[in-house]
């Protein structure tokens, strides 16, 4: 991912989108916090990316977006505004009503079944500029284990009224590829055709 982004912003390479699932591991921001791991049930990597620490495993669509913002529009947080707004567009797809929080980074459903003010986030966010090109991305919910989520404070939350969600937690069984495939639609939408 490095050596593709140092080539964008070179102009010797083309933008990219990786669209993959690891195997089960925690991924540490340049702000996490050592304490936030409780177990440690997964490989910890250190990410190099914003934020804290997040897992990520089956049954979650992460996607590396590299793109070069310089070319885009160099405003990063219009970019995370966008990123959070592609997840927004993907789940409305699949009929979640999903929103964006000020306050929070990442993609957050009203869970009324859990409870008066309860909120889950269904998608993370944390990217890392170089150059002006953006590396890392999103990392969306679709049919992971949850549980796996308890060996860390994800994202540095610990307050009990934010959960963790997945698109197959709130209803939809819906198979990878056609989450990929609303994920590439809405992608256009707000960034521009893909090759």
């Amino acid at each position: 991912m490095d050596a593709r982004a140092a080539a964008i912003a070179d102009g010797t390479a083309c933008e990219l989108i990786w669209l993959l699932e690891h195997p089960p591991l925690y991924t540490a921001g340049t702000s996490a916090k050592p304490g936030d791991v409780k177990m440690e049930r997964f490989p910890v990597h250190a990410a190099g990316r914003g934020g804290q620490l997040t897992y990520h495993g089956p049954g979650q669509r992460v996607a590396y977006v590299m793109l070069d913002l310089k070319r885009r529009g160099p405003d990063i947080r219009r970019f995370v505004a966008t990123l959070e707004e592609w997840i927004i567009r993907t789940l409305a797809g699949f009929e979640i009503a999903a929103e964006r929080r000020e306050e929070r980074i990442g993609v957050w459903v009203r869970r009324p079944d859990k409870g008066t003010g309860r909120e889950d986030k269904i998608a993370a966010i944390g990217i890392r500029v170089k150059r002006w090109v953006s590396l890392h991305g999103i990392a969306l919910n679709v049919d992971c284990d949850l549980s796996h989520f308890a060996g860390i404070v994800p994202c540095g939350i610990a307050d009990a009224r934010f959960g963790v969600t997945s698109l197959r937690d709130l209803g939809p069984t819906v198979a990878m590829a056609e989450v990929d495939k609303v994920l590439r639609r809405e992608f256009e939408q707000l960034f521009g055709p893909t090759a």
